[in-house]
């Protein structure tokens, strides 16, 4: 996609590799996913190496992550895996990128803030300039929280946002903010291919346990046979995209035309006490649910507007929030050694 210049003369993206346009050799599309190991990031990989001609490399340092989430492509020969920081440069040759990689939850971004807007800015730095030098295409995973806590509802994507430049949880969405900020320079200047996509929370299969997310949280609590507890009022509000719908959403997404930034999620939204009522009634009805001190910043509400994904990718969430739950409830189960009774 040509791009104008200050100058006004049409900027070209940079070109791919030749094998690209070879008529006797038909290279694989190799692709790299940075926060591969994480919880979207390995659905991610799961879905792209179902494609016989992709080549996929994930760039992880598991501070986040687990080598876990990605053991049955380990030795696999379209797989490589690389310990590695996105904070330092990466030299590798790729036709895609999807760069996922960062701490997602409060916990893990408030544990280490300074860390994680280093991941945000240097990190998108790093692989902007990979795709400047390689002419790869590169999709950020951004966040709903550059919304901060909405004023607008549902949350456009034209909407710019009521966010706390100087909070604790600011590392993460001022930091989503300037990647942002950063993937539009390169595309306006140097013509990089760019797709933003703005996630909504997304639950499923590998989540870390305990993470601080609130389905997380839940799960872990019902299967444990521990109060569920909901921060109080209680009526602040969420939306639930399931693992696999987010993951269809982000490959349309890489492989349309449409620059972004796009909303991905459900619009169907929940209190946090409706959730609960949810997670105790599918999981675990003799637990209860208790009220706690709320954590500063925290958004009411939340909602993504997704008319443009429908619009311009085709693209809606198929899986029920009632639906997705159980689906997560044995991953859990698994991994906290509880087997289930019934």
């Amino acid at each position: 996609m040509a791009t104008s210049s200050s100058n006004g003369a049409a900027k070209q993206p940079p070109m791919p590799s030749p094998l690209r346009f070879s008529k006797f050799f038909q290279s694989n599309m190799r692709i790299l996913v940075t926060g591969g190991a994480g919880f979207i990031g390995s659905h991610l990989v799961d879905r792209l190496m179902e494609n016989e001609k992709n080549e996929v490399v994930v760039a992880d340092n598991f501070f986040t992550g687990s080598k876990d989430n990605l053991k049955k492509w380990i030795g696999h020969p379209r797989f490589e895996l690389i310990r590695h920081d996105v904070t330092e440069q990466l030299l590798i040759e790729v036709d895609q990128i999807y760069h996922l990689a960062c701490p997602a939850s409060p916990i893990f971004y408030k544990y280490n803030p300074v860390k994680t807007i280093k991941t945000n800015v240097i990190g998108t730095l790093n692989m902007l300039g990979l795709a400047k030098r390689v002419g790869a295409r590169i999709l950020l995973t951004s966040t709903s929280e550059v919304y901060g806590d909405p004023l607008v509802h549902p949350q456009p994507e034209s909407y710019w946002g009521n966010v706390n430049p100087i909070g604790v949880r600011s590392c993460y969405d001022e930091g989503k903010r300037v990647a942002e900020t950063l993937m539009f320079d390169y595309h306006r200047q140097p013509g990089i291919e760019i797709r933003i996509a703005r996630i909504f929370n997304t639950y499923g299969p590998r989540m870390n346990i305990d993470d601080g997310r609130v389905v997380s949280n839940f799960i872990a609590q019902a299967i444990r046979g521990e109060p569920l507890t909901v921060q109080v009022p209680g009526t602040q509000t969420r939306s639930f995209c399931y693992v696999s719908d987010m993951v269809d959403g982000l490959i349309r997404l890489m492989e349309g035309e449409n620059t972004g930034p796009i909303n991905i999620g459900n619009p169907g939204e929940f209190t946090m006490t409706e959730l609960a009522e949810n997670v105790k009634e599918l999981i675990n009805p003799a637990v209860e649910i208790k009220m706690v001190e709320n954590t500063p910043d925290d958004p009411r509400q939340r909602k993504p507007d997704i008319t443009k994904a429908k619009e311009l990718l085709g693209w809606e969430p198929k899986i029920k929030l009632r639906d997705g739950l159980p689906l997560m409830e044995e991953d859990f189960r698994l991994r906290l050694g509880v087997p289930n009774k019934n």
